[in-house]
C-alpha cells in the first residue's frame, strides 16, 4: 500500500508542480504548502492564528487573516465549512515548526482546487481505473487456510457490493500472479471517478493507493464502510503476519500514520456534505 500522494504524485495527478502557499514576504507566506509528506521538510511557523471565514465563493482558510494562495493564484477557499475547518485545524495544530506530513486535509484541499480548475482530472480518474485493474481485494492468499477463510469471509461481501452497487464485474484470483480484469470494469471506475466532485475525486485519489483498492476507496466514499474498517480490511494479510511474527516499532509507526490518513479521509468525505 502507498501513502497519501506526496509532491511527485501530485505532479503526476495534476500535470503541474505542487502548489505552495503564496503571499506577502512580510508575512512569510512563501512556498509553505504542505504537499510533501517528507518528515524532514519542515519550516518555522510564521502565523499566530488559523481560522475560517466566509467568502464570496465558499469558506476561506485564513492565516492571521490572510488566505493562502498557490503559485497559480488559487486561494485556499473550500466549498463547505467542514472541509475548511479540517484544514484550519491542521494549521492551528502546528508547533514551532510546520510538519507537512501531519497536514493531510491541506494536501487534499490543494489537490481538489487543482481538479476544480480542470487540472489533472482525467489523469486522476485513469489512476482509479488502474487500481481497479489490480485491486487488492481480488487477490486471495493461497495459504494458510486461516488467512484464506478470513479474506473470503470479509472481502467477498465487498466484491459483491461493488458488483451490485457500482455495476462492475471482477475476476478474483488466488496468489500473486496478475489477474486481468474486464476492460468494462476499468472503464466503469474511470467513469465513476470522473463524475465525482473535484474534492471527492481528491479523496478517492488518496484512498485508492492507501488501501491498494478502488473498491475500498469507493466503499468509504459512499459511506458503506467506516474509515477504520476500510483500513483494517486493506491490511488483513499484514495483520495476519503481524499476529504470527510481531511488528517492530518503525513498522508500527508507519501503520499508525497510515491509519491516521484513513481516518482523515473518512472525515474528508463526510465534510463534503456540510
Amino acid at each position: 500500500m502507498v501513502s497519501l500522494p506526496a509532491a511527485s504524485d501530485f505532479a503526476r495527478c495534476t500535470g503541474q508542480a505542487p502548489p505552495s502557499v503564496a503571499g506577502s514576504s512580510r508575512n512569510k507566506v512563501n512556498d509553505l504548502l504542505p504537499v510533501s509528506a517528507d518528515a524532514s521538510d519542515r519550516r518555522k511557523r510564521f502565523y499566530a492564528k488559523a481560522e475560517v471565514a466566509p467568502s464570496e465563493t465558499g469558506i476561506a482558510v485564513t492565516l492571521d487573516g490572510r488566505t493562502p494562495r498557490s503559485p497559480e493564484g488559487r486561494r485556499l477557499i473550500l466549498p463547505t465549512r467542514g472541509m475548511a475547518e479540517l484544514v484550519a485545524k491542521e494549521w492551528a495544530a502546528q508547533g514551532a515548526e510546520i510538519a507537512p506530513a501531519t497536514m493531510i486535509a491541506t494536501r487534499l484541499a490543494w489537490m481538489g482546487l487543482a481538479f476544480a480548475d480542470g487540472e489533472g482530472r482525467e489523469v486522476a480518474a485513469a489512476r482509479l481505473g488502474e487500481y481497479a485493474g489490480s485491486d487488492l481485494l481480488c487477490y486471495f492468499a493461497d495459504g494458510p487456510a486461516a488467512l484464506i477463510e478470513q479474506q473470503q469471509r470479509l472481502w467477498t461481501p465487498l466484491i459483491d457490493w461493488a458488483e451490485s452497487e457500482l455495476g462492475v464485474v471482477f475476476s478474483p484470483a488466488r496468489g500473486i500472479v496478475h489477474q486481468a480484469q474486464p476492460e468494462a470494469t476499468l472503464q466503469r471506475f474511470r467513469d465513476l471517478a470522473g463524475a465525482e466532485d473535484a474534492f471527492a475525486l481528491a479523496g478517492l485519489t488518496a484512498a485508492a493507493p492507501l488501501f491498494g483498492s478502488a473498491i475500498l476507496a469507493f466503499a468509504l466514499r459512499r459511506g458503506w464502510l467506516e474509515a477504520d474498517a476500510a483500513f483494517s480490511l486493506s491490511r488483513i494479510d499484514d495483520a495476519f503476519q503481524e499476529e504470527r511474527w510481531g511488528i517492530d516499532a518503525e513498522a508500527a509507526a508507519r501503520v499508525a500514520a497510515m491509519a491516521n490518513e484513513a481516518l482523515m479521509l473518512g472525515r474528508w468525505f463526510e465534510a463534503l456534505e456540510h
